[in-house]
């Protein structure tokens, strides 16, 4: 099949698309374009207007802020993967990517297209929760900024406002020496994950200093595994605390769909946050996993 017809609008700038947002009625904003553009050639979308953000270069670019990574809505996705301040002040977030789809998607989709997208097996929203991110939108009505843990308000739906865009993502630095993890399972490589874990461990000496745990594909949106962290700091990651805090990943509600049911998504979700878990441990004590 084929789009329904619609009007298509090309931006120069954020003020702009603002404007146009809050003008026109039936909008959708084109980022990378991976998900929206198959939703409207099978007509599950039909929207009047389209409105094309990749010709406005303020929207896209990585840089180091006060102490935390400042990434543009529109940066794509390749561009994260191989950007080595990336690498290195967010390992988590390079790891994780090479799950996202595949080279030919990787190369056109956005980040803030994926989290405006909100699919609950989308890799990077379950980085964000991680990481504490804190998002940057902007309205007819001025800036805003929305913790990444307020960003999900149902079903692939973010918290923002019909005449918002996502203009750029702030996400927090851990110190030098901090242990990254991220396992999903899939029926193939680039498919949907029904399942995954993306983790952060910070040590000190032998104890769990800091620990973020995040999972994807189980529910509606990330979930971050707040027992589970509190569970493993102030004591040795040995195996048995490992076992014990991916086991709490079973008290997710879980969502049941034609490719799986809660009971297996929470199996799953248990198996791959102990192996990220495991991952991020062995890294914080400098080996490779």
């Amino acid at each position: 099949m084929k789009p329904a017809p619609f009007e298509y609008h090309r931006p120069a700038d954020i003020a702009q698309a603002v404007d146009l947002l809050a003008r026109l009625d039936d909008a959708k904003l084109l980022a990378g374009g991976q998900s929206l553009m198959a939703m409207m050639n099978f007509r599950y979308v039909t929207p009047a207007h389209v409105i094309d953000l990749n010709r406005i270069p303020e929207l896209a670019g990585i840089e180091q802020h006060d102490g935390a990574l400042r990434i543009g809505a529109m940066t794509r996705q390749r561009d994260l993967l191989d950007s080595p301040l990336v690498a290195r002040r967010c390992p988590l977030m390079r790891e994780t990517l090479h799950w996202v789809g595949h080279l030919q998607t990787r190369n056109r989709g956005t980040i803030g297209g994926s989290l405006s997208h909100l699919d609950p097996a989308a890799e990077l929203p379950g980085v964000m929760a991680a990481c504490d991110a804190m998002l940057e939108v902007r309205g007819p009505g001025g800036a805003r900024e929305i913790p990444m843990s307020e960003w999900p308000l149902a079903y692939m739906t973010p918290a923002l406002e019909p005449d918002e865009l996502l203009v750029a993502v702030r996400v927090p630095s851990w110190p030098a020496g901090h242990g990254h993890g991220f396992h999903e399972f899939a029926r193939r490589h680039g498919d949907f994950a029904m399942a995954g874990a993306a983790v952060m461990m910070q040590l000190q000496g032998e104890a769990v200093a800091r620990a973020a745990i995040a999972l994807i594909g189980v529910d509606d949106g990330p979930v971050r595994l707040h027992t589970a962290e509190a569970l493993l700091v102030g004591r040795e990651p040995t195996a048995q605390a490992i076992a014990e805090a991916a086991e709490l990943a079973l008290e997710v509600p879980g969502i049941e769909d034609v490719h799986a049911s809660p009971e297996y998504r929470r199996k799953l979700a248990r198996v791959t946050t102990r192996r990220a878990i495991t991952d991020a441990v062995t890294r914080a004590r400098g080996f490779a996993p």
